[in-house]
């Protein structure tokens, strides 16, 4: 596998744009109700998912908190969070609740002790940038760009980026390996292709 220079790779330099960005939107988070907002457009964009998988995650650093969606949907269905398998693997899904046992995973997310794997059909999909045509800047691992393209091959995903509007970036550049979100939701309200 060759590696990148940071100076030839465009994602390395708008990662730093967004990751600046996220960082005061999360600061100002409480003062704006931001994760309130977000959260109240999460789950209207998702609607009943009652008979589906949804996938969240546990947030990290200055992410935006996906836990208040989650605890709701957690009430009439079932939820789980990725768990990382290894470097270059898909993220397996295991079973979460609000009151699941975690314990310290890769990259400083918690993951759940124990329960069952799941297959998710819909996933809240953390980034680091996004713009406008829904294309998604991660943290570069290419953990949910494989996940994603998995899925979609056995079928039907749902797929939605939930970040702060500061996020958004101009026109990503984009690879033939990165998988388009179906929207973003944001404090702001939702972002569609």
């Amino acid at each position: 596998m060759a590696v990148t220079d940071p100076i030839d790779d465009p994602k390395a330099a708008l990662r730093k744009v967004a990751y600046a960005a996220r960082k005061s939107a999360f600061a100002a988070r409480a003062d704006t109700g931001a994760v309130a907002a977000a959260t109240d457009h999460l789950l209207a964009w998702l609607g009943d998912v009652s008979a589906n998988v949804v996938a969240g995650y546990m947030p990290i650093r200055t992410e935006l908190d996906p836990l208040p969606a989650m605890t709701r949907l957690a009430s009439a269905g079932r939820v789980c969070v990725p768990v990382i398998d290894g470097a270059g693997r898909p993220l397996l899904f295991r079973d979460w609740t609000p009151d699941a046992v975690m314990i310290d995973g890769p990259f400083g997310a918690q993951v759940p002790e124990g329960g069952a794997w799941r297959v998710p059909d819909v996933l809240i999909v953390p980034l680091v940038g996004f713009d406008a045509g829904c294309n998604r800047l991660g943290y570069g691992g290419g953990f949910y760009d494989r996940t994603l393209a998995r899925l979609r091959a056995a079928g039907p995903v749902r797929a939605v980026g939930f970040a702060y509007a500061a996020q958004e970036l101009d026109r990503l550049p984009v690879e033939p390996t990165d998988q388009r979100l179906d929207a973003v939701v944001t404090e702001a309200g939702v972002i569609r292709p």
